[in-house]
């Protein structure tokens, strides 16, 4: 290290950081291709090898995320882990297409002038109000759109090009330290407190289907919600807004926009209004008619590509989409496959289990061991994979904790609202990839937030459990 230029020498240290995390991943996977280790299958080997370099390289960045989804899936068919349509299932689920007709309207909102006139109405309402302000008010409003939109993705589908318009109000231009706390403001707001809500992201789903199919315990929405969302919606929107302004202090800058305000909605503005009209309508009573929020979004975008009616040019779609996120997920879900159609997942959360204290009345102990087990399995498996690989063992855990079925299946929310690194939870990269912004900011993040969940967001839970008479 050159002692000479502190300068220097600290960026090269970020620069090394990642570099040797990407080098020992890749060792361990060379290891574990080459040295099988006996408890596991020769497949079961391959599939952790490819699966922890995969996650080594999208946690560390040292090559971009949408280059390592494609070694993964090469390496993947190339060492015959799994048949292709496992390794590529990404492409069929529901949310690569949530993802996709939230691309084009993304590019519709910041094209047609939408996002900027929606951001100035915000800034007018947090304007003087300082920094502290601004971040909680975009948090908020991510919160807001939890309870009414069922999907991560569609809230920042709708949020992200908002967000941009906005800081760029607030005088925040690319690459400060203000545009990227209120991305971050509007992404994890978006997603992080909305896992308190039973139907708004996918990991809950899956969590109460599973629950209902393997053991017929219902998930009652305000049972979830009351159980979840006082501590890990509200306490965690608090850390989230401190952890931010602490990460990245800014000074809003504002200036005077009164002609914008007086400018009439464009022919563009008032066709996508329309279109967003419906696509909210459709997405809040998704109860009544059953159509799921990605046929919505992909239909809308559809609308908008339309050579009379739409918003988007042929030449805008070719050059304003960022794809990069649409493969990323579709990597995400393919690993997630993977470990699972391989038994690996399975495996390693049944090793995990014989490690566990778990003891009837020891109610500390158990409540710990059962939420370190949920976030621990979600780095292997990513967080939808968390119930997938947990609930077949939740009848177990629950005889060696002597606690109810329900509690346990209910401590996964602990583990995977607990997100360590982004790419376990796709809607942050998404995010952060919509905005143009660095994945490194959501890294920093995500570290800083499971401190804070590990010291004081788990601590509170347990109180309010007892105080419930669920532990």
């Amino acid at each position: 290290m050159n002692l000479d230029n502190p300068v220097k020498a600290a960026g090269s240290a970020r620069i090394t950081i990642p570099v040797v995390g990407a080098t020992v991943a890749t060792a361990v996977s060379l290891y574990l291709l080459l040295c099988p280790p006996a408890p596991l299958s020769p497949v079961q080997s391959r599939a952790a090898a490819i699966s922890l370099f995969a996650v080594g390289f999208w946690a560390t960045e040292v090559i971009p995320s949408h280059v390592t989804v494609f070694l993964f899936f090469l390496s993947a068919i190339f060492l015959s882990i799994a048949p292709p349509e496992v390794v590529f299932s990404g492409f069929e689920s529901t949310a690569i297409w949530l993802i996709f007709g939230g691309l084009v309207l993304g590019v519709a909102m910041r094209n047609s002038g939408l996002a900027a006139r929606i951001a100035g109405t915000i800034a007018a309402g947090l304007e003087y109000r300082g920094y502290y302000a601004i971040i909680g008010g975009v948090v908020m409003l991510g919160m807001v759109l939890g309870f009414i939109m069922p999907s991560a993705i569609g809230r920042l589908v709708l949020l992200i090009p908002i967000a941009m318009g906005f800081s760029k109000r607030c005088g925040f231009q690319v690459g400060s330290r203000g545009r990227t706390a209120i991305i971050l403001a509007a992404t994890f707001g978006a997603t992080l407190p909305a896992i308190a809500i039973l139907p708004s992201n996918l990991p809950n789903m899956i969590l109460a289907g599973t629950a209902e199919t393997l053991y017929r315990i219902p998930i009652l929405y305000g049972e979830y919600l009351l159980l979840h969302y006082p501590v890990l919606g509200i306490v965690r929107a608090v850390c989230i807004i401190l952890a931010i302004v602490w990460l990245y202090p800014d000074t809003p800058r504002f200036g005077r926009h009164t002609e914008e305000k007086a400018n009439p909605l464009s022919p563009g503005e008032g066709k996508l209004c329309i279109v967003l009209a419906l696509l909210l309508g459709l997405w809040m009573t998704d109860f009544l008619h059953h159509i799921s929020p990605a046929w919505v979004t992909l239909s809308a975008a559809v609308l908008l590509l339309l050579p009379r009616f739409g918003v988007v040019t042929a030449r805008q779609f070719n050059e304003d989409i960022n794809y990069e996120s649409f493969f990323f997920v579709a990597g995400v879900l393919g690993l997630g496959a993977v470990v699972s159609h391989t038994g690996l997942g399975d495996y390693l959360a049944r090793s995990l289990i014989t490690l566990l204290p778990l003891e009837p009345g020891h109610r500390v102990t158990n409540y710990v061991s059962l939420a370190l087990t949920s976030m621990i399995t979600g780095i292997a498996t990513t967080a939808p994979g968390v119930p997938v690989v947990m609930s077949p063992l939740a009848q177990d855990m629950a005889l060696a904790a002597g606690l109810p079925v329900k509690t346990v299946l209910m401590s996964q929310v602990l583990g995977y609202a607990t997100i360590v690194f982004p790419y376990q939870a796709p809607p942050l990269v998404v995010g952060m990839q919509l905005a143009g912004e660095e994945a490194k900011g959501a890294v920093k993040l995500c570290l800083v937030l499971t401190c804070l969940s590990l010291c004081v967001l788990l601590p509170i839970n347990y109180l309010w459990w007892r105080i419930l008479g669920w532990i």
